[in-house]
């Protein structure tokens, strides 16, 4: 048997952060833990949006399989329950995925992630899932001279394959919408929405249960033998005919994975309630906004009148490892609470409830791949969402689904289902190289908001970074 890596149980050192809490402060969860010995059509490791979309998908395909979910802690606690809630698709990489996939099949998988966010308010709806959903729109800004532009090179792309789906922004529009002075620049994107994560998790959860899947949480899995197909958890054993691996940021433990996402960190805090001060600066349109720095800082705010903050790629887990700190570092924290006060002025003043952190698995272009492992009972695996999940989760469970019950379609065969697309450096030299660019990505983001020169060798080292929504060269300046 080989070990299988997932998050670690619950305990009373685990800090959830405020959307988890939130979603168990309205129900009553009693986690049923897989004991004894079990058999299974499908099983599926992990309860977060990808694990539960891919069980929702096959019950409903066909309803007479047996489907197991096992989580190691409650289903959501991991990404699914910590992100920013940003539901959009896969315009803003489009140039990235026709590298991966070709001009045509790029442009029918961005129009299913479009479709795939107001399929996701539908669902919240006809489930009864209270996860705020709100299809406000996503606002993509330059928050410094260095990031004007960085929306061309996807504009002129989306154009070039018929789709205009982002209107341009002027700084007036910006400040106005915004309510904050900060932003240069920036363009609108109309078919994106906010919802609270760990609730739509939760959701999921419930629904796929009303469908006859069997969720296990509280079971962290030990290890798995591909060849009988056997998953072994803390109390008992499941033997399935296939397997899915849906565990985020820990697939990177998997030997066969190790060099194809690497995790790094992703850090939010949240404020108070302030409904008074969010009306006063204009911001009432509920948008979510992201800047373009590689680092990338994402920001909304809530129905209660909330402001969240994340930021993106402050921690590195070397060797395939998630750091227990992922979940909480201070000093991470308190920079989030800076960019807050800066980027978003009506926050000044106004306390922060809540600081958490979570773990993003990173693949080398920034975009999801799908495939399987090397077994003898069918292994797949789903990885490399990079902190856009919510949306790409929906789309991931079909791809999955249509895997695991072998079905030749256009989900099992598109273009992000063969596997890994690239590695990243063994180790130690990805743990060195990464933490040597990141810093140099760092230093030089801070000189860009200050309006300062960047050196010629720091600028080299940071243009290794893999880009995040844009390629660098698509920017106005450098």
């Amino acid at each position: 048997m080989n070990k299988l890596p997932q998050p670690p149980p619950g305990g009373p050192q685990r800090h959830y952060g405020f959307w988890m809490n939130e979603a168990l402060g309205r129900e009553e969860p009693e986690a049923q833990r897989q004991e004894g010995a079990e058999t299974a059509d499908v099983l599926i490791v992990g309860g977060g949006y990808v694990g539960l979309w891919t069980a929702i998908r096959i019950a409903e395909l066909d309803p007479a399989l047996r489907v197991t979910v096992i989580e190691a802690d409650l289903c959501g606690s991991g990404a699914s329950g910590r992100n920013g809630g940003f539901a959009f698709g896969w315009w803003p990489k489009i140039e990235t995925l026709i590298d991966r996939v070709g001009s045509e099949e790029a442009l029918v998988l961005a129009d299913a992630a479009d479709q795939a966010v107001f399929e996701l308010g539908e669902f919240c709806g006809r489930e009864g899932i209270d996860a705020d959903f709100t299809p406000g729109g996503w606002i993509w800004t330059a928050t410094s001279g260095a990031q004007r532009g960085a929306w061309r090179g996807a504009m002129k792309t989306a154009r070039g394959l018929g789709s205009d789906p982002f209107k341009e922004l002027s700084p007036d529009e910006l400040r106005d919408r915004t309510g904050s002075p900060v932003h240069l620049g920036g363009v609108f994107e109309a078919k994106a929405a906010t919802v609270q994560p760990a609730i739509l998790a939760r959701g999921l959860r419930q629904a796929a249960v009303r469908r006859g899947v069997r969720v296990c949480e509280k079971s962290p899995v030990l290890s798995m033998d591909g060849k009988s197909g056997t998953v072994k958890t803390a109390s008992g054993t499941v033997r399935a005919s296939s397997i899915v691996l849906a565990t985020n940021a820990w697939l990177a433990g998997i030997p066969e994975l190790r060099r194809a996402i690497v995790p790094l960190s992703s850090d939010v805090v949240v404020t108070g309630k302030m409904s008074g001060e969010l009306a006063a600066s204009g911001w009432t349109g509920r948008e979510a906004i992201s800047d373009s720095r590689l680092m990338v800082h994402y920001y909304r705010t809530t129905s209660d009148g909330r402001v969240v903050l994340g930021k993106g790629g402050g921690g590195l887990g070397t060797f395939g490892r998630v750091p227990d700190e992922f979940e909480q570092n201070s000093d991470r924290i308190r920079q989030c609470t800076q960019s807050l006060r800066h980027l978003v002025p009506a926050t000044r003043g106004v306390a922060i409830e809540d600081g958490w952190g979570g773990a993003v698995d990173r693949s080398t272009d920034g975009l999801p791949f799908f495939g399987a492992l090397k077994s003898s009972v069918p292994v797949y695996y789903g990885a490399g969402f990079s902190g856009n999940g919510v949306v790409p989760s929906l789309l991931a469970g079909r791809i999955l689904a249509s895997m695991a019950l072998g079905r030749r379609d256009e989900w099992s065969h598109c273009g992000l289902a063969r596997g890994i697309p690239g590695k990243f450096p063994p180790e130690p030299f990805r743990s060195a190289g990464g933490w040597l660019v990141r810093d140099a990505v760092r230093r030089k983001e801070s000189k860009e908001d200050s309006g300062r020169k960047v050196g010629f060798w720091n600028a080299k080292i940071a243009s290794l970074a893999p880009s995040g929504f844009f390629k660098p060269s698509d920017s106005d300046e450098s």
